[in-house]
């Protein structure tokens, strides 16, 4: 679902299907995009659901981080392991970061959810209401996102540091997050979530964008002029 994902973000933001919109032309303007369809083509061409042909998790593999059982150091990412997130996490250093999406597929959860970088040293009110803002515009744009339905925050500084999304929040200060997808109905919507949904799904993801764009890197108080749909809602997993 995050390559149908990608698919119709890209339809709709180069107007491949010959439909233009002043919401594509704005996104165009505004950023300049990273789009990577699929960072691990030879885990899907295997089916393997999380790793690579080498074995590696490549959402565990965005830095260093201790082995919980032998307290020994575990490198990553390594051009041996995971090469596609050494060399795109390189290139994220020398191109520099403002928002970021990492589209995936949740086994078990019916929803299309975000999961922010709430369990970051860097987490605080700004890209607490940067989250909000982005997640209540993605919804007025796509009835199939929503946002009381997510993983469980995790408390403040004590998330994975070597999952990607948290990672980029890290490293970079900015918006970032995990995008979820259901493998299967979504709950709460229509029979028929599949491949055109995911991809109206990538597709809505511009409007959101656009939205926040005016305060990824501003540094005033700007949630204070923020409606009070967008104010950022604390998700749970229980629904």
């Amino acid at each position: 679902m995050a390559s149908f994902y990608a698919e119709g973000l890209l339809n709709r933001l180069l107007a491949l299907d010959d439909k233009w919109d002043s919401v594509s032309e704005k996104a165009r303007e505004l950023f300049t995009f990273y789009i990577v369809p699929n960072i691990n083509p030879d885990g899907s061409t295997n089916g393997y659901l999380r790793t690579n042909a080498a074995g590696s998790n490549l959402n565990r593999e965005w830095c260093p981080s201790l082995w919980s059982s032998t307290s020994e150091m575990y490198e990553a990412p390594t051009l041996y392991r995971s090469p596609e997130v050494y060399y795109l996490l390189k290139h994220m250093d020398e191109a520099g970061c403002d928002a970021f999406l990492d589209i995936h597929g949740d086994e078990a959860l019916p929803f299309n959810f975000l999961a922010g970088s709430q369990g970051m040293s860097v987490w605080g009110k700004r890209l607490e209401s940067l989250h909000g803002a982005f997640l209540a515009s993605y919804e007025r744009a796509n009835q199939d996102m929503q946002a009381k339905v997510s993983y469980n925050p995790d408390k403040p500084n004590e998330g994975m540091k070597n999952i990607c999304s948290n990672q980029i929040a890290e490293r970079f200060d900015c918006f970032s997050a995990t995008l979820e997808m259901p493998f299967k109905e979504c709950l709460g919507r229509p029979a028929g979530w599949g491949p055109e949904r995911a991809r109206q799904l990538g597709g809505s993801v511009l409007d959101a964008l656009c939205y926040v764009h005016p305060h990824l890197r501003d540094e005033g108080d700007f949630w204070e002029g923020l409606p009070d749909e967008d104010a950022y809602v604390e998700p749970s997993s229980k629904y």
